[in-house]
């Protein structure tokens, strides 16, 4: 029996499933994983940044014109697509097997999929607000050529910035405990493209006392010996695959006992 089709039985044994991602659910989307990118030297600042340098709060404050460059560069995608895997979780929700998606992934593809209930622990690409009076804007208005090379305000001056968690920032308190709720209430957690390295997101899996817990990553990760099952392939083409199977293939089902001939 292959994994896709394990997962199908452990999902139709589910109605609180969770669905925990991070970057590997969104590289069959084009999108490349953040700390798979390199640095960038920029010849004013005479040194060359590492990914995570420049995706801090103290280079965003320190330098701006570079922060917003580079995050235009790198961070920015704008003709993403959701995959498979997006739909299907979406598919998911809407028949009442999945009640959440918690995301480290800042594109929101998600949404875009259909997905209802999502977490973003690490905010969202997409939503931008001003640093001194908080206004919102759509990532559309930083895209602006008037807007280059610093975004501000309309309202009150003040610099526009992207509503994602960067470097030295915390996660939001709020959408912090609405995944721990939901993952300690899951009946299965499905941990997908993620390798359970960055912290506290990683820590989440500690919360989960569920029936079943699936891993779906290419590499190993540090729950795989606490999994029922782990399936090293692509994420999107397995929980496709999976909901096929649980949606339109009847040899999964349960099969009543035929009665005895007479």
């Amino acid at each position: 029996m292959g994994g896709a089709e394990k997962l199908a039985r452990i999902l139709q044994d589910s109605t609180k499933a969770v669905f925990f991602g991070g970057a590997g659910m969104s590289t069959e989307s084009g999108i490349p994983d953040f700390r798979g990118a390199d640095g960038i030297y920029y010849q004013k600042l005479h040194r060359e940044f590492r990914p995570e340098e420049m995706a801090s709060h103290s280079f965003l404050v320190n330098h701006p014109e570079e922060f917003f460059e580079a995050y235009r560069q790198r961070m920015m995608f704008m003709d993403a697509k959701p995959n498979a895997g997006h739909k299907a979780l979406a598919k998911l929700e809407e028949r009442g097997i999945l009640r959440a998606v918690v995301t480290q992934n800042i594109d929101g593809l998600h949404q875009l999929a259909g997905s209802k209930t999502v977490y973003e622990l690490h905010g969202s690409s997409l939503r931008w607000f001003c640093m001194k009076c908080g206004r919102f804007y759509p990532m559309e208005y930083a895209l602006r050529e008037e807007n280059r090379p610093i975004p501000h305000c309309e309202v009150c001056g003040g610099v526009v910035r992207p509503g994602v968690v960067l470097y030295e920032e915390g996660l939001d308190e709020e959408i912090l405990e609405n995944a721990v709720h939901a993952i300690s209430d899951a009946d299965t957690l499905i941990v997908g493209g993620t390798s359970l390295a960055v912290y506290p997101a990683a820590g989440l899996i500690d919360y989960f006392h569920g029936k079943h817990l699936v891993l779906i990553n290419k590499t190993e990760t540090k729950a795989d010996s606490m999994a029922e099952l782990v399936i090293r392939d692509a994420i999107g083409k397995v929980l496709h695959e999976a909901t096929e199977r649980l949606f339109h293939a009847p040899s999964i089902h349960i099969r009543l006992p035929q009665k005895a001939m007479p």
